[in-house]
Order: structure tokens, then sequence, then C-alpha cells
């Protein structure tokens, strides 16, 4: 479990983040989480990422959450003793998606989300450090992504502000990818503070 005090950088004190090990309970906060984030893309025009369609109500959506908070590595973010976001790890990519795996061991970000209502708090951020040190941990140096390249690549720089580097492209279907990189050994940075400016979700078309 790791607890992080910040500060908002004008003297007042944020609330601490909490961040723990995910379980199968923690499946409903982690849909009504990626259901917001679907409504608030919708708001603001942008109905390709995820659709138009509630993540609860869609083909195998509610089934692939409980996936990732019982076979996948999940941590959920907490505030207050409320779940705010959640990344979950796995040992390579989505094998529905045209991504080829590592030549090396590697920890893949399967899905980061955060609660749209506590944009603003870096949420996202912290859970990509957590993540980070939790790849070191299993003595993994290799951290990879994969997120929508779409709407003018805002997504692609998030990822890039929280020190990840670009990598291959991709397809699928007509849905357009980035995978990007990050070495997280000795002397990799933590990444940078903020929350993500499309729904902070990775595994863009979470299809497995």
């Amino acid at each position: 479990m790791t607890t992080i005090d910040r500060d908002t950088g004008g003297g007042t004190a944020r609330p601490a983040l909490r961040i723990r090990p995910g379980t199968a309970a923690d499946a409903p906060a982690l849909l009504d989480m990626l259901d917001g984030a679907v409504a608030w893309m919708n708001a603001r025009g942008n109905t390709q990422q995820w659709g138009t369609v509630p993540y609860s109500q869609t083909n195998g959506g509610t089934e692939r959450v409980e996936r990732y908070t019982t076979v996948n590595q999940p941590f959920v973010a907490e505030l207050d003793g409320v779940p705010v976001g959640a990344v979950v790890l796995d040992t390579g990519p989505n094998p529905q998606m045209p991504i080829a795996p590592a030549a090396e061991p590697e920890r893949y970000v399967r899905l980061l989300i955060t609660d749209r209502r506590r944009a603003g708090l870096g949420i996202g951020s912290a859970l990509l450090a957590h993540a980070a040190q939790e790849t070191r941990r299993a003595g993994v140096d290799l951290m990879r992504v994969d997120c929508w390249a779409g709407g003018g690549g805002e997504l692609v720089a998030y990822y890039e502000r929280n020190g990840f580097t670009r990598a291959e492209t991709f397809l699928s279907g007509s849905w357009p990818g980035q995978v990007l990189v990050q070495r997280v050994g000795a002397g990799a940075g933590a990444g940078a503070d903020g929350s993500a400016a499309d729904g902070s979700a990775a595994d863009g078309r979470t299809q497995g």
C-alpha cells in the first residue's frame, strides 16, 4: 500500500491519496469510472475513442473488468476511503490487439482510469508512478502501455509527460493506437503530476 501526501503548490495540503491492491470487490467502482469516462468524452465531442454506449453496457464489458480485478494485477487509488482511480498491470499486451509481446519480461498497463469528478488532482500520474514502482519491485525493467492516438494525440502526450516514449503505432480496424515504453530501472523518473486529458484510460478499446 502507498500513501501519498500532496500539496497544491499554494501551501494548501490535498487529501492523502492511498493506493492499494485491488480486489474483485472493486469491479463496480471501476465500471462506474469507466461509464463516467465515456460520458465525459462524449460531452466533449469524442465519440471515437470508446464509442457512445456506457462501458458497463458494452458486450463483455462487465466480464472484462471482473478479469482485470481477478486475473490481472489491479491497484486502486482512494481518497477518504472512496475509489477514485485504478491501474491494471499484466505481463503482456491484450492478445486481441495487434501488438507483439516484448522480447523481454515486461509489465503492461492494461487499464488506467480515474474518476473524472476528481480531475486535476494528479491521480493518474500517481497511479502510473505506482505501476512503475511495482514493475521495478518485480525485477522487471520494461513497462509498456497503449492508448488511443486520435484527437490530436492528447492522450499520447499525457503518457509522454509521465515518462513514456513513443514506440510503434498500430490500427485495430480503423481505431488508431500508439504503444509507449518506459524503462523503470534504478534512476528512472516517477513521472510528472497531472491528470489525463482523455479520461486517463489505456488499453484504448479495452478488448481483453
